[in-house]
């Protein structure tokens, strides 16, 4: 199971992959770390608390958010993009709204209570780069958008140990997906011997988004996960083992 979560928290799921008899590698496609103008993002988290509504994007947000400052949540809403973002909030004590069925921009803007924006202010707590469509969709939705950036992204940096590895793989693994970022990160890191290998694998996205930036990459096989929450997308894999299994007259799958 090839996991590219950010660089130092795939931890968990590495734990759960080998909970289930598999062989979890580590191959972070993006590297998380606070924004160089540490002071600057710190009043923009401020004057974002004084808004209509807070959207955080990742858990990530919520964490580098909370190193900052704390959070004086005195009115105001609170929506998490996903179910991991809310249990992030939940830890410190926040109930959020979340997408009951798309942990994604998509389900974010389909909750009822931002079909009417119109003149409120809504700060997304997020890093700078990635879709844009929550600022756009809800700009046009006539809300008063802002994005505090609490954190950045980069490439993670890959050694030898990691490319050695991923030539190692066989076609029966599988690779976890839930950004589009990332996989373009680990396709212009890896050796092209190394990137044919790892397409040769299962790709397990988490949505059709991700699904049609893994085809466009080269991935020939794959496989939509739920959500991109961990637990859904490893539920994926084992379907995907399972099925390969039955498929092959295993017995024990």
């Amino acid at each position: 199971m090839v996991i590219t979560r950010p660089a130092g928290t795939g931890t968990a799921l590495s734990k759960m992959v080998k909970a289930l008899g598999g062989i979890p590698l580590l191959l972070p496609g993006l590297s998380l770390r606070a924004v160089s103008d540490q002071q600057h993002a710190k009043q923009q988290w401020h004057e974002a608390q004084r808004g209509d509504v807070l959207i955080f994007t990742s858990p990530a947000a919520v964490r580098y958010a909370w190193t900052l400052a704390s959070f004086d949540h005195t009115h105001g809403s609170i929506v998490a993009v996903g179910r991991s973002t809310a249990q992030a909030l939940q830890r410190h004590g926040i109930a959020a709204q979340m997408p009951a069925s798309r942990q994604d921009s998509e389900g974010v803007l389909a909750l009822s209570s931002l079909q009417h924006v119109q003149g409120r202010r809504v700060a997304l707590i997020t890093a700078p780069g990635g879709r844009g469509l929550l600022q756009q969709q809800l700009a046009e939705r006539g809300a008063m958008v802002r994005e505090v950036h609490v954190y950045q992204r980069s490439a993670s940096r890959l050694n030898r140990r990691h490319v050695q590895a991923v030539q190692q793989l066989t076609p029966n693994a599988c690779v976890l997906i839930s950004s589009a970022e990332a996989l373009q990160n680990l396709r212009e890191q890896l050796p092209a011997v190394a990137w044919k290998q790892l397409c040769e694998a299962m790709a397990i996205v988490s949505s059709e988004r991700i699904g049609a930036a893994a085809h466009a990459a080269g991935f020939l096989r794959i496989h939509r996960a739920a959500s991109a929450i961990q637990a859904d997308l490893l539920a994926a894999a084992c379907e995907v083992c399972s099925q390969a299994c039955h498929d092959a007259g295993v017995t024990g799958c």
